[in-house]
Parts: C-alpha cells; sequence; structure tokens
C-alpha cells in the first residue's frame, strides 16, 4: 500500500508528467495566440487601408466599420492620442475612455509611440464590455505619402473565442493530468488495479454524461449574461400557461396511475393467485404495451376514436366526438402503462409466503377477510411502488401527449415547444426540471410511509405452492374482466396491422399494399441508423451495467453511494430533460457530439443503464462471495473472475439487459427527438411525422416493422433465458 518508497516515486512521475504537459500545452496556447494577434493585425491593417481621404468622413467611417465588422466596437482620434493637435472623431467612447485611465498611462504611451512609427500596437491586456472580451488594437491611419499618421483607430475585437480557447487547453492539461494522477496512483497503491480502473472509467462515464449535463441545464436556469438570476423562474412559476400545465400533467399522472394499478393489480392477481387457464397467453399480451412503439397505440386509438374513426365515425355515426385531451391520453397510458403495475404486483404476489394464508384459511376466515386482512396488506409495499412507477411514467410521458394532447397542456410537451418551436432552451430546461418536484413528493411519501410499517414475512423453507383465494364467482369475474381488458388490446394492436392495408383511414377502406413499399422507402434510412445505433449501445449498456454491479456489490471504496446515486439518476428524471441537457453540454468543446451518432448511443446506454444495474445487483446478492474467493485465492485475476466465474453466473440478468437496452433504444422518443440529425435519424420520429401529416396508413406500416423487430428480439431472450421449473411455483384451489 502506501510507503515512502512508492510516495517518492509517485510524486516524482507525478511532477515529471506536469513538466512535459506544462510545456506541450502552453507551446499549443502560445502559438495560438501568435497566429491571433497576426490575423488581428493583418485584419486591422485592412481596415486602416480603407480610411476615406477626406477627414471629415472619418466621423461615418468608425459606423461603418461597425456595421461591417459586427460584434466588434471602434473610435476614430484624429492624429496621434496625447500629442498636440489629436482629437476624437467618433466611435464608441469607452475604447477612448480606456486611454485616458491615470493606471494606463504607460501603455497608452507606448501605444502612441508605436502609432507614431505606423505601427499597430497592442493592448497588453483583454478588455471586456457586457462580459465579452476584447483584444484592443491600436492602428495608425496612415496619410497619402504613408510618411505619418494623420488618424488613430482603436479597434475592440471580438476574442471569446480565443478565451474560450485557453480555456479548453486548460481543462484539457488539467484533467490529463488528474488522469494520469489517479490511473498511476491505482497502479502504484492499489492491490486490484483492475477494479481501480473500472471504478475510475466508471465514475468518469457517469461524471461526463450523467452530472455534467444536469449541472448545465441547472445553471442555464439560474444564470443569465454571466451572473446569477432567477428570471426565468420567476417565469416559469408566474406564468398560468406553464402552471396549468404542471397541473395538467399531475392530473393526468394521478388519474393514470390509480387506473393502471387498479388494472394491473387485478391482472396480476389473476394470473398469480387464481388456477385461472391460459395464464402464458394473457401475460404475453400484458407485456405487448411495454414492449411496443410509444406512438403504436396512439396511433390505433385516433384509427379506432379518432374524428374519422372507424368506431366513432362508421360504427356508431358519431360527428363531433373528441378523443383528444385528457380522456384520450388516460385511455392510451392507462393501456400502455398498466403492464408496469402488473409485472410488479405479479412478483409481488408470487414472492408471498402461502402459509399465512392458508393459516387464516384452515381457522374459518372467509376467503375475502383473508384477502383483505393478509394478502392486501402484504401486497401494500407494491400496490405503492406500482403507482410511483406508473405516476412516474406517466409525468415523463411525451410520445402519447404530443399526438394526443390536444388543448389540454402537460409539462413535458411545454419544454420540447419551448425548445423547438420557441428556441428557449433555458425556459425549457425550467419546465422539465419542475417535473421532478411532483416525482420526487410521490417518492419520498411513499418511501415514508413504507418505513413506518413492517411487510417482513420470517419463514422457513418457502413454499412451492400458492392458494387460490379466489371464489369460483370471483374467478369468474376476474377471468372476464382479464379477457374483455387483454381483446382490447388485440383490437388495438389489430388496428395497427389493418391499417397497413388501407389506401386512406377513414376515408377510403379499399385494401392496398402501396403503403408497405412506399414506408418501407421513405423509412429505409430512419430503420437503419435506428437499428446500427440500438445495435452499438445494447453490448456496451450490458457490459457497462454488470460491471457496475459487481463493483457496487462486491466492492468498497470512498464515494460509493455517490456512484451509485449518479447511475440511479437517469431512471428518475424525464427524458425531455435528458436531451435539453445533452443539447447544452455537448454542443460546445471538449465534447462536440450534437448531431452525431456518438450522442445518440451515449444516450441509450445513460438512459437504460439503471434498469440493467439494478438487474446485475438483484442477481449478484444471489451468489455466495465465496466462490469468487475461491478462484481468487487459486491465482485467477479480477478479469478473470469476471469473464469465467460471475458473467455466466448473472447471464440471465445480463441478457435481459442487453435485451431491455435494444428495445428501449428502438422505441426511444422523449430524449432522441432533441438529439437527431438528418444523418442520423430515428424510426420514431418517422411515425411520429407520418401521425403528424395524417399518413396512417404509412404510420402503421413502420409501427408493425418495430413491433415484429422487437418480439423477435424479446423472443430470442426468452429462449435464452428461461426461468429455473424449480423456482416456479403452483396455484392449488382450497
Amino acid at each position: 500500500m502506501f510507503t515512502k518508497k512508492k510516495l517518492i516515486v509517485f510524486a516524482v512521475v507525478c511532477a515529471i508528467f506536469a513538466a512535459g504537459e506544462y510545456w506541450i500545452f502552453s507551446t499549443l496556447q502560445n502559438t495560438f495566440e501568435k497566429n491571433s494577434v497576426k490575423e488581428m493585425t493583418s485584419l486591422v491593417r485592412a481596415m486602416t487601408a480603407s480610411a476615406p481621404k477626406d477627414d471629415e468622413d472619418l466621423a461615418d467611417w468608425s459606423g461603418q466599420l461597425a456595421g461591417t465588422y459586427a460584434g466588434n466596437r471602434f473610435f476614430v482620434i484624429r492624429g496621434v492620442p496625447g500629442e498636440e493637435g489629436s482629437e476624437s472623431v467618433g466611435g464608441d467612447s469607452a475604447l477612448f475612455d480606456i486611454l485616458g485611465l491615470p493606471a494606463n498611462a504607460a501603455t497608452a504611451e507606448h501605444a502612441a509611440e508605436s502609432v507614431s512609427y505606423l505601427e499597430v500596437f497592442r493592448w497588453p491586456e483583454k478588455v471586456s464590455f457586457s462580459g465579452v472580451p476584447y483584444t484592443l488594437m491600436v492602428a495608425p491611419v496612415p496619410d497619402e505619402e504613408n510618411g505619418s499618421a494623420r488618424a488613430t483607430l482603436l479597434a475592440a475585437l471580438d476574442s471569446s473565442g480565443y478565451v474560450a480557447y485557453g480555456r479548453l487547453v486548460q481543462t484539457l492539461a488539467l484533467v490529463a493530468f488528474v488522469l494520469f494522477a489517479l490511473g498511476f496512483g491505482i497502479a502504484t497503491f492499489s492491490r486490484d488495479p483492475i477494479s481501480g480502473y473500472a471504478i475510475l472509467v466508471l465514475s468518469a462515464v457517469v461524471v461526463a454524461f450523467v452530472a455534467y449535463p444536469l449541472f448545465e441545464a441547472v445553471r442555464l436556469t439560474l444564470v443569465r449574461e454571466g451572473r446569477f438570476s432567477l428570471d426565468v423562474w420567476k417565469t416559469i412559476l408566474s406564468n398560468r400557461q406553464y402552471l396549468q400545465a404542471l397541473w395538467g400533467s399531475v392530473q393526468l399522472g394521478i388519474v393514470t396511475a390509480t387506473i393502471s394499478t387498479f388494472i394491473g393489480f387485478m391482472y396480476a392477481f389473476a394470473v398469480a393467485r387464481t388456477s385461472m387457464k391460459g395464464k402464458k397467453l394473457v401475460t404475453a399480451l400484458a407485456t405487448m404495451p411495454v414492449i411496443s412503439p410509444p406512438f403504436s397505440l396512439t396511433l390505433s386509438i385516433i384509427l379506432l376514436f379518432g374524428k374519422n374513426g372507424i368506431i366513432t365515425k362508421q360504427l356508431l355515426g358519431l360527428q363531433n366526438f373528441n378523443i383528444y385531451g385528457l380522456g384520450g391520453l388516460a385511455l392510451v397510458q392507462t393501456i400502455s402503462m398498466f403492464p408496469i403495475a402488473f409485472l410488479t404486483m405479479q412478483g409481488v404476489l408470487q414472492a408471498i409466503d402461502s402459509t399465512l394464508e392458508d393459516a387464516s384459511l384452515d381457522l374459518n376466515a372467509s376467503r375475502w377477510h383473508t384477502f383483505s386482512h393478509v394478502t392486501l396488506p402484504l401486497a401494500a409495499p407494491g400496490l405503492l411502488s406500482s403507482w410511483l412507477l406508473v405516476f412516474t411514467n406517466s409525468l415523463a410521458d411525451f410520445a402519447n401527449p404530443l399526438l394526443l394532447s390536444g388543448s389540454y397542456h402537460v409539462l413535458s410537451v411545454e419544454s420540447y415547444i419551448e425548445v423547438t418551436g420557441m428556441s428557449r432552451l433555458n425556459n425549457g430546461a425550467a419546465l422539465s426540471l419542475l417535473l421532478l418536484l411532483p416525482t420526487l413528493t410521490a417518492f419520498l411519501v411513499q418511501r415514508r410511509w413504507v418505513s413506518k410499517k413492517s411487510f417482513v414475512v420470517v419463514t422457513g423453507k418457502p413454499s412451492t405452492r400458492l392458494s387460490d383465494l379466489a371464489s369460483p364467482g370471483a374467478r369468474r369475474a376476474l377471468t372476464g374482466f382479464v379477457a374483455v381488458v387483454s381483446g382490447l388490446i388485440v383490437g388495438l394492436y389489430a388496428t395497427i396491422v389493418a391499417g397497413c392495408f388501407v389506401k386512406n383511414w377513414g376515408i377510403d377502406y379499399s385494401f392496398t399494399l402501396v403503403n408497405i413499399g412506399e414506408a418501407l422507402t421513405r423509412g429505409r434510412q430512419a430503420l437503419v441508423s435506428t437499428i446500427t445505433l440500438a445495435g452499438i449501445a445494447t453490448p456496451i449498456a450490458g457490459i457497462l451495467s454488470m460491471v457496475a454491479a459487481v463493483i457496487l456489490v462486491r466492492k468498497k471504496f470512498p464515494g460509493k453511494r455517490i456512484l451509485e446515486s449518479l447511475i440511479m439518476t437517469p431512471f428518475a428524471i424525464p427524458g425531455t430533460l435528458v436531451g435539453i441537457s445533452f443539447i447544452l453540454a455537448f454542443n460546445k468543446p471538449p465534447l462536440l457530439l450534437v448531431g452525431t451518432g456518438a450522442v445518440l448511443v451515449i444516450n441509450y446506454v445513460i438512459r437504460e443503464l439503471p434498469v440493467g444495474l439494478e438487474g446485475g445487483v438483484a442477481a449478484l446478492r444471489q451468489i455466495d462471495p465465496s466462490i469468487e474467493e475461491a478462484a481468487a485465492d487459486l491465482g485467477a485475476d479480477q478479469a478473470t473472475i469476471f469473464r469465467t466465474i460471475i458473467l455466466p453466473l448473472i447471464r440471465p440478468a445480463f441478457i435481459s439487459s442487453m435485451s431491455y437496452t435494444f428495445v428501449r433504444s428502438m422505441t426511444a422518443v422523449s430524449a432522441i427527438i432533441f438529439l437527431i440529425s438528418a444523418r442520423w435519424y430515428h424510426i420514431t420520429i418517422q411515425i411520429y411525422n407520418f401521425s403528424e401529416n395524417l399518413r396512417f396508413g404509412l404510420a402503421s406500416v413502420l409501427s408493425t416493422t418495430l413491433i415484429i423487430i422487437v418480439l423477435a428480439v424479446f423472443g430470442l431472450m426468452r429462449l435464452l433465458v428461461r426461468q429455473s421449473e424449480f423456482l416456479e411455483k403452483t396455484v392449488t384451489t382450497q
């Protein structure tokens, strides 16, 4: 570990590296400065060469220069500054005031001497106006004989680019030194360098692509013209439309979360705690909305219940029916998000030890009494978690409101309009940050409520049998309820497929195959780009999430909690905020990534990393660390242990993480809509554009194509990862 010899070696090597780095970066900066001064001097000489011959026109000349060279400042003096007969002609008087300051007397004298010799003088220090740095050049305007200066031009040239370059060089030098010091320190002092390097790389990734973009988004809302200001927040919080949008998002979230949790619980109870037939089919149908494109169900709702919908207009003959607004949004969000509650509650209900319920039934308690006093209280944390997950997803939902909100305002769409329609990034960032308020509030309330109660069931060997708590009548009612909802889901997806073969939905329902050829031709580039980028992001996210899980579960190091929190942060923030923060952070040096495919891949990885991490952590906690310790005792290094022991044991979590990343990357909307470019387009945005232009046939073809691709990937995942037959539980009727 830390010995005197190692410390001396570390200090000497770092000092040598710092000296070499200083020489390299200072040379770069000095060379850039010399070239910049040379270009500025040539530019100013060209300006003075264009000076009017008549001295009476010099005042107008300064104005002409300001118009020609926008962003720069000019002032003209007749004669040489400070000499007899010199006088101010006109321009930006703030430049002339600089020459008259007592502290600048010596420098002004040197400038006047240079002008008298017909040489251009560069002011040694940068001058600043309204927070913008300028380089002040004092240049002579020679007479016709080129023997003396008949006038002097003060030209303040915008140097913000030069200053930004200098800061970039200094930042890169500092980052390079810190990375070298950390890397060399790990190699010198650590007993497990590979783990140290993994922690360093993972920390660098989350700082660069999570903490830094969020910092830029928050900073934009609090800084105006280089100074701290709350003007953006005052505007947001005093605007009635924004507050209505906030309430609209909360109201929609409450309605959606409540209905979705109820339906999800009914589904989960029917599948997990009754002897209902066809459970695999019901489960497959219930998970369809989770893995399908976000616009698909919205599109099908419009095709069925829109103004020209086949049900509203063709079957019912309704003329003024309006699906747009809160009702339509709640409907499509409920169908899209109830599977989240279903999957959560299914795991909770299956995990409950049935012996408690059996004991209640053996004591002559009714099925309803057992359900209401045993099963439901034990499932309460799952119900709250389900409600919170759906509520959070509803608030962050961007795709459905974009098509169905109509005159109903929600915050996610408002932030999108502020950025793309109004070009007000600061307002868009503030509105996205405002979405965090109800989400965090709901989360803290749920955590506080759960922490006050105990839901632990202490048992010996858990039972592999679950009791059927539903009476025959209740079972038939549940089966009917599940059948109706499943039938609605089948109808919605069948509508999308049918839309592929309809000439003009709502007007001409004649059969056609034209839509398929046109949609695949026009959407080919977007489809190829989406598959390519999702394919690149998938293994990166899978490996990174498993490495992060191993580090957080098996290793102890300073800042572990902070690192875990940063990794999980993207799961809790709206996609619009992620997209806006990426624009702010990566649309300037040193990471100029906006418009490239790399920024989309990074977004996919960062957004889905928390899910893979949670799966990896859950899998690792079920593996006895003694297996890894035995391999280490036999001489295996950390890389070998991870490759040959850990990764095979957590294979299901690893494959699930990659599959989930691929699917979510293929169906992403909220963040990537800000990051796409003409070169790297996305298939979901193409579907949205077709839907906006009422080309429902083309949108249906692309939606169906995307569903087929996603289902194929999920089917492959189910083949690769099967649940052990020893972990399955059977439901028996009492």
